[in-house]
């Protein structure tokens, strides 16, 4: 004992120098160097030495200026500079340099890049600078993956069948695969990380694949050497801990599970593993203490296997350094690896750290989640940018590593995607996934795509939570990429707030007026459930049965046309849902007796997704939800259905199907020609809804006009006649144009309830010439029972005869509308304000007054209005005389027509061509034949909306056609039958699986209107939450105010400052949201006219070929002329250390070229073009 006293004290002595050293380096003013940039190690091991009190330096390159762990070190130098971002970090002599530079004692080299490479950790000890790891030669041994083999099976350790070198050539790999045959994989000799894999399922893709992963480890990694092993089929990846002294000792901190992998690269790890047979662990455990006592390792390091579906390990590498998932094994055994590795490194002993086997202690589990920024959707392709919001997931039990997880941060293509790691700690694994689920779901990361949905739908797969998993987890469970998409609301918001404040509006704007900046004041409405209303009678006694209820009415019922005509006459159709919301509770309380509320159909349609940015459907299910009890009314228009062309009959019949299911009660359908087949169709469809059928038919001439044949009062019985025998449950008089005179109206009126006693009739009018209001009371004097209005402050002109005048008149007679008219006045008040809030579309800022000339040109309502703004925007507002004079030219020139869209828009157009062409009817009939006439009247002429009353106009027809193909009967007849299960399938591939029954009828009707309405509110969201003025407008600066989004969530939103232009064209505009500083990038519309960019790939386009993600183009495997089939290789980018591979969509021919080896793309841009 004395003798082991002295001896100790002699070797004391003599290494008290070297203590000193030591002592100083790591406790007087040491310094550590982490050269591992652009991760959360960096920041890792900084915060380990600031907790032992040694200063750190850190290095970065250019491309790294901007990055939080430069903001952690006490110092921090350039490397690399004008080197590629990943050379920069592969540069062994300036990091050296500024190691001996700057008195660094020490390097850390984290994970990645040199961490494994025995020729950095030679050049730190040529240096005088310790390499925090193991010995240069244990680095060496172990990195590469041939010696490494060598080595376990001396151990005897099991191994994977493989190459006892690296291989030299693709020859080598083919003569591999002939010999233990298919599957193989390709590793990069000297690195891990999933870079530089490839696995080969035959023999055709083996060239591809070597390319691919020698170009990977090359870039990754300074060398492509590979070799190649026998790839086993569905394993679990099981890694153990290690930790090695300078003395010998050598402990395990026991195992992790890192088997749910996608590309070979972890995503989730979890220690300890679960389920794991006892037996096995020990060996396991057994194995790679063994092995790494063989090989003299210290410091840490993991030893990973393989196990089979037998229960059979393998051994496949060490890897000599510390891990990134090190942290489940921190957590669950206690012990902080960085402490160790630096305490080892310092010359101190496992057991002099108290890190002896028996004391390392399993408690509880650790689960590992890498939230990175890639898209899961899209084969886990990287996306970059900039973060635009950052709130991360934290509370008992969480723990969160990370290192450019800031809002602020440019996520660059250049290095690997990992943005933080979330480790969630609890007594056994379920508990421990709980407290995951609960963390990533208060994570708001926006501006780059996440794999945290994907990562949710792990945490909650009933095999991850109760069973074993394997490699092939991911490939297997393909319903974890069924991802919930995240809504990001208020940021989109901010984004076209942003984009309005500094391109202006989004939907055009016909006049210069601002929108009001008074809102509205919403009536008052008792408390409640409103009164009972015709729904509800309809509701209950089906359409027969209320058709019966308005016809057994005593008094004149009401239409109200505000919530639709109305605004489509006066305010070019652009009212809004939010501002017919906050008025429906007031309607549904105060005009319960009304006889039903137009609100739908029409151009209402396509124009609330074109220029309002909402859905037309949505706008269809709230006012239901707000309005019970009053019958709803929209606009058929027969086999044209809401659209402007004809379409196959079981879309018709589909569409009136979906809008009776989501409220719809009564079908007004009418054909612009008034013809019959088309009409029918239409019916047919509203009835098999279950719908109120209401056959309008549109009426044009003069019936009291003896001299007026066309179109007598004989035509209108006639194809009367016809509708009541087709089932009508209503017969309408459609008056598009206010053409009904008190005369003409008792008249056909009269005759009408003559013919069809029992069958109600209801009839509609514009106002253009102001004798609106006389023209219905005769109406309803001669025995209709319905006949439209629209509010006062929404009345007259073009619109409907104001409500207040009828009701009025209609007060203390037999026709007594029931409709309190106070009530009528604090309605109209409402829609005086909010009609202020659309003073950019107000026909009142052009047009003074309707005009009696109506009946001479018999121009519709809305198409006046129309005509009348695009006169004035052309510079001819004092020639609208002369437009409309052409209109009734062109009417002529077309047969005198039932003009009614669409057959309306056609005479206007071949009216304005004329203005434009300066020529007169005479002047078009003589020139037929060699003009260039509007496609819309060419259509017309060959019957591609039916055929009109009395035929087609000869010899016109026939001179301008010449020997164009003509339609004969009903147009849509032909056509075959939409595919709605193949159409809903296309819009899941291209807008996720949130795709709803009526998205797939938006797209039936108008596909590219709703595909650009996906698009906005992709990018912008919700802006029909926004007000009105906002929404047109823009918040002025200091502005503030709120935005609903939903019951109880609310944003509070003030408007800050915009920023200058930048390079790339933008400007940062700043809001406070919520009392947090936020900020968008909106791109200048108007100074990027002046700016070159490259093109982007139209997805609408079958043969554009666009960018999968940002990166750089390795290599073009084709060229302008290349024969191309569906999958072929086309070229390959580089992002964050991936190399991807963009295949062919379609078999065809190269078009265009847009790209060239080197070139810097962002994602979706423009590759190549391919003709079929």
């Amino acid at each position: 004992v004395m003798l082991l006293k002295c001896l100790n004290a002699v070797l004391a002595f003599k290494q008290e120098q070297h203590i000193l050293l030591v002592f100083q380096f790591f406790f007087s003013p040491p310094k550590c160097v982490d050269r591992k940039i652009k991760g959360e190690i960096a920041i890792r091991v900084f915060r380990a030495c600031t907790e032992l009190g040694i200063r750190t330096v850190a290095v970065y390159s250019e491309q790294d200026t901007g990055q939080m762990h430069r903001q952690k070190a006490d110092e921090a130098y350039l490397i690399g500079k004008g080197l590629p971002p990943v050379a920069a970090y592969l540069d062994i002599p300036d990091i050296i340099k500024v190691a001996k530079e700057n008195g660094v004692d020490a390097i850390h080299p984290g994970y990645g890049f040199l961490s494994e490479r025995s020729d950095f950790a030679q050049a730190c000890a040529d240096a005088g600078v310790m390499f925090i790891g193991p010995s240069p030669e244990t680095v060496r041994k172990m990195g590469d993956k041939v010696e490494a083999r060598s080595l376990a099976i001396s151990a005897g350790v099991p191994v994977v069948p493989g190459t006892d070198a690296p291989i030299a050539s693709l020859h080598e790999a083919q003569a591999f695969a002939e010999t233990y045959g298919f599957p193989i994989i390709f590793k990069a000799a000297y690195g891990g990380g999933g870079r530089g894999m490839r696995v080969v399922r035959e023999y055709e893709e083996l060239e591809e694949n070597y390319q691919r992963a020698y170009s990977e480890a090359l870039t990754a990694f300074g060398n492509g050497s590979l070799f190649v092993e026998k790839f086993i089929e569905k394993p679990r990846h099981i890694e153990v801990q290690i930790l090695g002294d300078k003395y010998g000792n050598v402990i395990h901190l026991y195992e992790r599970d890192c088997s749910i992998q996608r590309r070979h690269q972890k995503v989730v790890e979890i220690a300890p593993a679960f389920q794991l047979d006892p037996h096995l662990r020990d060996r396991l455990h057994a194995d790679a203490v063994n092995l790494a006592r063989q090989v003299g390792y210290e410091n840490a390091g993991t030893v990973e296997f393989l196990v089979d579906k037998h229960g059979k390990h393998y051994f496949i590498e060490v890897n000599s350094r510390l891990q990134v998932e090190h942290t489940v094994t921190e957590e669950i055994t206690d012990v902080d690896l960085v402490h160790a590795q630096l305490h080892v490194c310092e010359g101190r002993s496992l057991p002099d750290l108290n890190l002896k086997q028996d004391k390392i202690r399993v408690n509880g589990c650790a689960i590992q989640c890498r939230v990175t920024t890639e898209d899961p959707a899209r084969g886990f392709q990287p996306d970059t940018g900039r973060i635009e919001v950052f709130r991360s997931g934290e509370g008992m039990g969480i723990r969160l590593d990370s290192a450019s997880a800031f809002q602020g941060a440019v996520i660059s293509p250049h290095y690997d995607s990992l943005l933080v790691k979330v480790i969630a700690s609890g007594k056994d694994l379920q508990t421990a996934s709980s407290k995951m689920s609960r963390a990533l779901a208060e994570f708001r990361v926006r501006g780059v795509k996440t794999n945290i949905p994907f990562l949710q739908n792990v945490l909650s797969n009933h095999q991850f939570l109760h069973s074993t998993v394997d490699t092939q987890f991911i490939d297997e469970n393909q319903e974890l990429f069924n991802l919930k998409p995240t809504q990001n609301r208020a940021q989109k918001l901010l984004h076209y707030l942003g984009h309005v404040m500094v391109n202006g509006p989004t939907t055009p704007i016909p006049v210069k007026a601002k929108p009001s900046s008074t809102d509205p004041v919403i009536p008052p409405i008792t408390m409640g459930d409103p009164p009972i209303g015709f729904r509800d009678v309809l509701l209950r006694d089906g359409p027969e049965g209320f058709a019966k209820a308005v016809r057994a009415h005593q008094g004149l019922l009401l239409m109200d046309t505000t919530f639709r005509d109305a605004h489509q006459s006066l305010l070019a159709t652009r009212v809004r849902t939010h501002d017919l919301k906050k008025i429906s509770p007031f309607v549904s309380h105060n005009f319960s007796n009304l006889y039903s509320l137009e609100n739908w159909g029409g151009a209402t349609f396509d124009v609330a997704m074109r220029f309002l940015s909402e859905c037309p459907w949505k706008r269809l299910q709230e006012l239901r939800a707000l309005i019970p009890n009053v019958p709803f009314q929209m606009l058929l228009r027969g086999a044209n259905a809401v659209g402007y062309t004809n379409y196959p009959d079981n879309a018709v019949f589909k569409f009136c199907e979906v809008a009776k299911e989501n409220g719809m009660d009564i079908f007004r359908v009418f054909d612009s020609l008034n013809y019959l087949p088309n009409m029918l169709l239409g019916m047919e469809a509203a009835g098999a809804a279950g719908g109120v059928v209401e056959a309008a038919i549109s009426y044009t001439g003069d019936v009291s006009d003896p001299m007026r044949q066309k179109y007598s009062l004989d035509y209108y019985l006639k194809l009367a006649d016809e509708l009541v025998k087709a089932g009508t449950h209503i017969l309408c008089i459609k008056d598009m144009a206010g053409l009904l005179k008190p005369e003409s109206s008792k008249l056909l009126i009269g005759a009408l309830r003559d013919r069809f006693p029992d069958v109600p009739i209801h009839v509609h009018t514009h106002d253009t010439a102001g004798a609106g209001v006389a023209a219905m009371l005769a109406c309803a004097g001669a025995g209709a029972d319905v006949v439209d209005v629209a509010v006062d402050s929404m009345a007259g002109m073009t619109s409907q005869p104001s409500m207040g005048a009828m009701v009025a008149c209609a007060k203390g007679t037999k026709l007594d509308t029931g409709i309190a008219l106070e009530k009528v006045f604090d309605y109209s008040e409402y829609w005086e304000v909010a009609r202020g809030l659309y003073a950019p579309f107000d026909c009142t800022a052009t047009m003074k007054s309707g005009n009696a000339d109506v009946y001479e040109n018999e121009i519709p309502g809305g198409q006046y209005t129309n005509l009348h703004f695009q006169a004035h925007s052309m510079g001819l507002g004092n020639k609208f005389k002369e437009v409309k004079k052409a209109y009734t030219e062109a009417n002529k020139l077309l047969g005198d027509l039932i003009k009614v869209t669409p057959s309306s828009k056609i005479v206007g157009d071949l009216a304005q061509f004329m203005v434009q062409n300066s020529l007169t009817r005479a002047e078009v009939e003589e020139r037929a034949d060699e003009l260039s006439f509007p496609l819309s009247v060419v259509e017309f002429l060959q019957g591609y909306i039916g055929i009109p009353h009395g035929g087609f106009p000869e010899p016109f027809r026939s001179t301008v056609l010449k020997s164009l193909p003509r339609i004969e009967g009903r147009p849509g007849a032909s056509l075959p039958s939409m595919d709605f299960k193949a159409l809903e399938e296309g819009l899941r591939a291209a807008h996720g699986e949130e795709i709803t029954p009526e998205d797939v009828m938006s797209a039936a009707m108008y596909p590219k209107v709703f595909q650009e309405f996906k698009e906005f509110t992709s990018n912008f969201g919700p802006v029909d939450c926004l007000s009105t003025r906002l929404f047109l407008d823009g918040p002025k600066i200091a502005e503030e105010f709120e935005v609903e989004l939903e019951r109880g969530k609310t944003l509070h939103i003030k408007a800050l400052a915009l920023g200058d232009l930048n390079k790339a064209g933008q400007r940062e505009v700043f809001f406070e949201l919520n009392g947090q500083l936020r900020s968008v990038l909106v791109k200048d519309t108007l100074a990027m006219k002046e700016m070159k960019f490259h093109p982007k790939a139209q997805k609408s386009i079958k043969g554009q070929v666009g960018a999968p993600m940002p990166g750089k183009v390795l290599e073009v495997k084709v060229e302008v002329g290349s024969k191309v089939e569906k999958g072929q290789p086309l070229c390959v980018l580089s992002a964050m250390k991936m190399e991807t591979v963009v295949n062919s969509p379609l078999a065809g021919t190269v078009k265009a070229v847009h790209v060239t080896a080197d070139s810097s793309l962002e994602g979706d841009d423009l590759i190549l073009e391919i003709e079929e």
